[in-house]
């Protein structure tokens, strides 16, 4: 089982690179995003390795990081996600970005990628949001809140302090995290003109 490649840049194809290591040449297959990051032929790189293996072939596919790796298995947890669509979805997003989208229940950005659709897009944020937390810096209370948000399961006042400052210009991510440290500060009990009242003067800071 190979986990790492550290060798010289031999050439390159449009999802492959080959990898000469010791003057063997491995071919690797990568993202677009991974692949962009290697340097030209005859430079020298280093890959993070998963290894498939079939009863009718070897393949690799190589990695800047073990994050970016840790998610191409991650992914492939999710009912019809393959290594196609895998390396599809970390070339339309930075692990972290995807990790953070994930969190945020942010099934849109999922979607951007080619190759997966509405339906495929919710089941990964469904089923790896409870992985995706651990991958980025968001709150745990506000990746609830903006999971709430999606499948509508928020209280009128926090749904509607959201939305107004949304309608104020804010992202959506940002509303959430201001609204979610209002109800810290306010509890759940609070109406939606204390929350947007907090929420506002957290955005200030």
């Amino acid at each position: 089982m190979i986990g790492k490649l550290r060798g010289i840049i031999d050439s390159y194809g449009e999802d492959w690179v080959i990898v000469d290591v010791g003057g063997v040449g491995y071919v690797v297959s990568c993202s677009t995003r991974t692949l962009s990051a290697l340097p030209q032929a005859g430079g020298i790189a280093t890959l993070a390795i998963e290894t498939y293996v079939r009863e009718d072939q070897i393949r690799l596919f190589g990695f800047t990081t073990d994050l970016e790796r840790e998610w191409f298995r991650l992914l492939q947890t999710v009912q019809g996600v393959g290594t196609k669509v895998a390396l599809a979805i970390l070339s339309t997003l930075k692990a972290s970005d995807l990790a953070t989208a994930i969190a945020l229940g942010d099934k849109a950005a999922v979607a951007r990628s080619p190759g997966v659709g509405p339906k495929v897009a919710q089941r990964i944020v469904t089923e790896l949001k409870d992985r995706a937390p651990a991958f980025t810096d968001i709150a745990p209370d506000v990746a609830k809140l903006q999971g709430d948000l999606g499948e509508r399961r928020a209280p009128a006042p926090v749904a509607d302090a959201v939305s107004a400052l949304v309608n104020l210009g804010y992202g959506q991510a940002q509303a959430s995290a201001a609204v979610a440290a209002a109800l810290r500060e306010a509890g759940e009990a609070a109406e939606t003109a204390r929350l947007i009242r907090l929420g506002l003067r957290e955005l200030s800071k």
